[in-house]
């Protein structure tokens, strides 16, 4: 039989720490990892208050570089990132702070070069179904409706 290891506050504390050093985290991670880890929650609150006041933890810059990277890596737009955030319980205030970080005229540059990307890799002979495709593809990845139909526009029978 498996025995679950046991922490102690403080070795829970240093595995959160590299935790959190490793990859910015919310506090929702922190807290599943903590009840993975069989912590009682009023060591959890001690743990969380730990990292915050020592800066390990931090919900705005958490959103920050995760609307920041979603953006960049994976090209997802703001609907998708707010969603995200969103399901992480992250305020509303940290999510506004966190979309600021992407810039307006990279984000519609990117919406183009993945709408005509997109377009030239769908195969589908009927002209609607195949817009229809590429506006579904980039609902997907979180882009605002009223820029699609703007950027598929472009695209004539």
């Amino acid at each position: 039989m498996q025995h679950k290891k046991t922490y102690t506050v403080e070795e829970a504390k240093r595995a959160l720490e590299n935790y959190c050093v490793y990859q910015d985290r919310c506090h929702k991670e922190v807290e599943e990892k903590l009840y993975k880890m069989g912590m009682i929650p009023q060591a959890c609150e001690v743990i969380i208050l730990h990292l915050m006041e020592h800066n390990f933890l931090n919900e705005e810059r958490f959103s920050k570089s995760f609307a920041r990277g979603k953006f960049r890596i994976k090209k997802y737009g703001k609907v998708r990132i707010i969603q995200e955030l969103t399901f992480r319980n992250i305020s509303e205030y940290n999510i506004k702070t966190a979309l600021k970080e992407i810039d307006e005229k990279e984000y519609i540059e990117t919406l183009y070069t993945l709408s005509s990307q997109k377009w030239e890799n769908t195969k589908e002979s009927n002209f609607y179904k195949k817009k229809k495709k590429v506006a579904d593809f980039l609902l997907r990845k979180g882009y605002e409706s009223n820029l699609i139909y703007e950027a598929l526009s472009e695209y004539n029978q």
